[in-house]
């Protein structure tokens, strides 16, 4: 399978954007966008933390797959969110389309409810983005 993502350059300067207002501002600590290979397309922090963002990304990927098999094991098509919640760090897994998912890494000054939310709409923004710029 290949899931070679491609952005222009426009494109990729308006996903920054949106993550960056959307969830970074937010108080969020790392935010990845990537393809189900592991690839980074989008990598941003808070600059307070510094993560190995390439294994975090190849390790997302394999536990997105991973999951999403068991969820064809037990009939689901798959499970599109994740949740793994630390002691301190948290992180959430979104699928944004059928080949891109959306890690976030947080702490605990941010409420569940509240990153969901922010999350969807940061999702939201970029499908509209992708749908407009096909």
């Amino acid at each position: 399978m290949d899931y070679t993502v491609e952005f222009d350059e426009k494109q990729f300067e308006s996903i920054e954007n949106i993550l960056n207002e959307e969830l970074i501002e937010l108080g969020v600590q790392n935010v990845l966008l990537i393809d189900l290979a592991g690839n980074i397309i989008v990598y941003l922090d808070d600059g307070n933390t510094q993560h190995d963002a390439y294994s975090l990304a190849a390790l997302a990927a394999g536990n997105f797959g991973a999951v999403s098999a068991m969820a064809e094991i037990i009939g689901e098509k798959d499970f599109p969110l994740l949740f793994h919640q630390g002691d301190k760090t948290s992180m959430h897994f979104n699928k944004v389309a059928q080949d891109l998912l959306l890690v976030v890494v947080f702490g605990k000054n941010i409420s569940l409810g509240f990153l969901r939310l922010k999350v969807a709409q940061a999702i939201k923004k970029i499908q509209d983005l992708m749908k407009t710029a096909g």
